[in-house]
């Protein structure tokens, strides 16, 4: 998709808790008027100033839009090659931004983990966006980047190091520390009240394949996991990762859309590991609360406490929270001639914020600069970014990959 335009990317919801993040990110990593053109974007011109002046300069420019009004949707996106937004829960504000970008012609990257939306921007837009030579792409975060270029990456080097690939990979949490996202737990929420009074957006989320394409919902997957056992592979015991529901979605989705490269045959699951013995049975136990807490049934005695006790839209951990969080997960790849592979990705900052608004600017400027695959639609980040997005989280975002 060749275009001229004013800039290369902008960050729509600029002034929010994450948006804030990536902006200062942007700067700090590209500046203003080098090799990167950028701007700040938001509806309220006096927060977007505030947050100027603490993140960045007078130099960045700033754009004032308006979520619900097309039109002003459409002159943002006419100014730039790549949207990057911040602003959830997306089934609330997101729809429009995305028709934009697939009307009017720009790529358009995104935080979401919101899988029924996600499957309703599939349906009503990936053919468009296909024909027009558009690239949209959610999960651009902790959910899914990690998993879904771990995934990625072990094929690839399966391939090159090995001539085959991975017929199978258990990906486990071994370490991570950091504060909850208010806005994470905000769009849980949105889906799991949806999916309460809607049938058919509970089949989507039970559904191992329902970010698939509608005619390639089958396989040998089962549900993501639910309670604490044993793990023989990596000999702890392990219990439900509350991202699993989301990333498994999106590895099966890059597989599908790249033709099945991982095989008709792939299997892929996500869990927490909590150790070996009985401490490791014990924690497992004590990790997998909090997670019954958060899905717990909307209205319930027990989601109402979470209510009251967890973080809100644009509250998240502090500045020294972030900078001490990091993350490590494994992918324990079975190969096709019953051979094993290791490979471990970790990150340097909290997940849900100081990783994340790294991995999401990586993304926005990977899609305006890098030379990508010719492929469009609504993708994901492995078939959208390939090679240049392990590259630059390597070389950027504070990001390791490593094969063994």
């Amino acid at each position: 998709m060749k275009m001229t335009k004013e800039f290369d990317v902008i960050v729509w919801g600029a002034s929010g808790f994450t948006g804030r993040l990536v902006a200062a990110y942007l700067y700090k990593q590209y500046g203003v008027n080098g090799s990167l053109k950028w701007a700040m974007a938001g509806r309220n011109l006096q927060k977007l100033e505030e947050v100027r002046k603490a993140v960045a300069d007078k130099t960045v420019p700033l754009v004032i839009a308006d979520s619900d009004n097309e039109e002003s949707l459409k002159e943002l996106v006419l100014k730039t090659k790549v949207i990057c937004t911040t602003v959830g829960p997306y089934v609330t504000y997101g729809s429009k931004l995305v028709a934009a970008c697939v009307t009017y012609g720009a790529h358009y990257c995104d935080l979401s983990g919101e899988v029924q939306w996600m499957r309703t921007m599939i349906d009503k837009h990936h053919d468009q966006a296909k024909a027009k030579g558009v690239k949209i792409v959610h999960t651009c975060g902790f959910d899914s980047i990690p998993s879904d270029m771990g995934v990625y990456f072990t094929q690839r080097e399966a391939q090159a190091q090995k001539g085959q690939r991975a017929k199978r990979i258990r990906m486990r949490v071994a370490g991570m520390r950091g504060g909850l996202s208010g806005g994470t737990y905000a769009s849980l929420s949105k889906v799991l009240e949806q999916a309460f009074k809607d049938k058919s957006i509970y089949k989507v989320l039970v559904n191992p394949y329902g970010l698939n394409p509608a005619d390639q919902q089958e396989g040998d997957d089962r549900p993501d996991l639910k309670n604490v056992k044993y793990d023989p592979t990596s000999k702890n015991w392990i219990g439900p990762f509350i991202m699993a529901g989301i990333n498994t979605k999106v590895v099966r989705r890059s597989n599908a859309l790249m033709d099945y490269s991982y095989g008709k045959d792939f299997r892929y699951d996500e869990a927490t590991m909590s150790g070996p013995g009985f401490k490791g049975r014990i924690k497992g136990i004590m990790t997998a609360l909090p997670l019954l807490m958060m899905t717990a049934k909307p209205g319930s005695v027990l989601k109402r406490f979470a209510n009251r006790i967890l973080p809100k839209p644009g509250e998240g951990p502090t500045k020294e929270q972030r900078e001490n969080g990091f993350y490590n997960l494994r992918f324990y790849a079975t190969l096709e001639d019953g051979s094993t592979a290791f490979v471990k990705v970790t990150g340097d900052k909290d997940p849900g914020y100081g990783s994340t608004s790294k991995m999401l600017g990586e993304s926005a400027v990977c899609l305006a600069k890098d030379k990508l695959p010719e492929v469009s639609g609504v993708l994901t980040p492995a078939v959208a970014m390939g090679d240049a997005l392990v590259d630059r989280l390597e070389k950027n975002a504070g990001l390791t990959f490593s094969f063994k």
